[in-house]
């Protein structure tokens, strides 16, 4: 049977990752698997191509980019592009795969509106911004400065949650890993 989208999202420090790492770890029953996207950058460490990214050259991404091989990508600084191909979803998909997108807010809007009912978006939200200025000083790797640009970004990343399917306050850090579950096997079993 053919694997269907999740496509988690929410501003720096809202539990995405956190959440989307659980349900991976504790629900293998659920059958996710991360989508691999394409990067321009230099593989770091043991980074593998193939496995944590397809690792392209700039130009490389371009030529994909103008023959719309992408459902979405970003120039995140000059040359440095990173992106989710479509060829690479329908191939993971049709191995069986619950594909997980774990993207910025315009990445998720983008996949939703390509894939439709086929995919479900989730928006992961601080439950203040003065929390979320509070977890992002907690974790102690950013300049106070870095923490005023992503708390600028997050308000206006804010406004993009009614475009997805399910809002999920993470008040709680418990309560939201289950809440993502149930929202999930309800769709995964419609």
């Amino acid at each position: 049977m053919k694997g269907k989208m999740l496509i988690v999202s929410a501003p720096s420090g809202s539990g995405k990752s956190t959440i989307v790492q659980w349900l991976m770890r504790e629900h293998p029953e659920l059958n996710l698997y991360f989508s691999i996207s394409c990067t321009s950058r230099a593989p770091r460490g043991t980074e593998q191509n193939g496995v944590e990214y397809f690792f392209l050259t700039p130009d490389e991404f371009r030529s994909k980019i103008e023959n719309g091989e992408f459902l979405e990508y970003e120039e995140v600084y000059h040359d440095r592009f990173y992106g989710t191909l479509k060829a690479q979803v329908e191939r993971q998909r049709e191995a069986g795969q619950n594909v997980v997108f774990d993207v910025d807010v315009k990445g998720g809007v983008n996949i939703k509106r390509y894939y439709g009912d086929e995919a479900l978006s989730l928006f992961i939200q601080p439950p203040s911004i003065d929390e979320l200025r509070r977890r992002l000083t907690g974790r102690g790797t950013d300049t106070p400065e870095a923490i005023s640009e992503r708390l600028a970004k997050a308000e206006y990343e804010l406004t993009f949650a009614p475009q997805f399917d399910h809002i999920i306050v993470n008040d709680n850090l418990e309560t939201a890993c289950q809440e993502a579950l149930q929202t999930i096997l309800d769709f995964l079993n419609d």
